[in-house]
């Protein structure tokens, strides 16, 4: 198994940023690259789409809204692995105004090198925390 994990300190409280994206449904509203997302099975299953229109198919595995916390599995996607489980938490920092948001992967590569899996899903964690950065930090917009 290969793993992976990126980390990014945001400054907002822990709290706000949990707020966006502590909601299994929730990507669409802080991840430019999935813009779509459906909820099933009582909001345990969420079927997402990317720009391209590829289908990813999640589970949510565990919740816990208290420790800012939740894990998934992938159940189809278009990605060279198995095994795939992630979990995405928001971790309080000695800073009341900052959160260090964490999101971290094991999976089975499938057809590719393990360093050509973790980097294709570092890559991924990386560029999704920089827009959870940007949604979070950017200056409202103008009307």
């Amino acid at each position: 198994m290969a793993t992976t994990t990126a980390s990014i300190d945001i400054t907002a409280s822990p709290d706000r940023v949990w707020q966006l994206i502590g909601g299994f449904d929730s990507l669409p509203d802080w991840l430019p690259y999935i813009p779509t997302s459906e909820l099933s099975e009582g909001g345990r299953l969420r079927r997402l789409e990317n720009e391209e229109g590829e289908v990813i198919v999640e589970r949510l595995e565990a919740f816990d809204n208290e420790a800012r916390t939740y894990s998934y599995s992938i159940l189809r996607a278009p990605f060279p692995v198995t095994g795939y489980r992630s979990t995405l938490t928001v971790h309080e920092t000695p800073r009341r105004d900052t959160a260090r948001v964490e999101w971290s992967g094991v999976f089975t590569p499938d057809g590719i090198s393990d360093h050509d899996a973790v980097a294709l899903f570092h890559g991924i964690y990386t560029q999704g925390l920089a827009a959870l950065n940007q949604t979070l930090t950017a200056p409202p917009a103008s009307v």
